[in-house]
């Protein structure tokens, strides 16, 4: 009788870590996202295009670390969040359907909540047929990263989606 019993707690014993090794595992991978989400506005108002990068905090802590230094601290160090906001602004760009840049201006940055956004601008084209769109940012350190990039303003909404090995992706209005 005392055999079974032993045998009983080691299987729920054995049950038991492997639930907790299953929940440690998935709170892991919750904190790192390796996503990214952008907007491409036509703003109407200002006749410009505005950009606006959000990142994880999460993800941007742990990449300012490996981009920069190990002691580099997006949280509280403004020459942190300006190199890193330069870093995204070098990895963006927007070309017109014939492939000529639109020369983007870096207008700020911001920590807010659990995010970190970008914000640069251009002037908008008096005819724009389309876009192409490059978006490398953090893709060269995790090439798990995905990011997403939504326009609006010019039309119904379009979404593209940069994985794997995609390097430009294109818009039409």
């Amino acid at each position: 009788m005392t055999t079974n019993l032993s045998r009983v707690t080691e299987v729920v014993k054995a049950g038991l870590c492997a639930l907790l090794l299953c929940v440690i595992s998935a709170q892991a991978t919750a904190h790192q996202q390796k996503a990214a989400i952008t907007t491409v506005l036509f703003n109407p108002r200002t006749e410009n295009i505005e950009v606006m990068h959000r990142f994880n905090l999460h993800d941007a802590e742990h990449a300012v670390k490996m981009l920069f230094k190990k002691t580099a601290d997006i949280l509280d160090d403004q020459s942190t969040q300006a190199e890193f906001a330069a870093y995204v602004s070098e990895r963006f760009s927007l070309l017109n359907a014939a492939g000529d840049p639109l020369g983007l201006s870096l207008i700020g940055f911001e920590t807010e909540g659990k995010y970190f956004w970008v914000y640069q601008e251009t002037d908008q084209p008096p005819s724009l047929e389309g876009l192409k769109v490059r978006h490398d940012a953090l893709r060269d350190i995790w090439p798990s990263q995905v990011n997403t990039l939504n326009v609006e303003g010019k039309g119904n909404l379009k979404t593209l989606t940069f994985t794997d090995n995609v390097a430009l992706l294109e818009v039409h209005f």
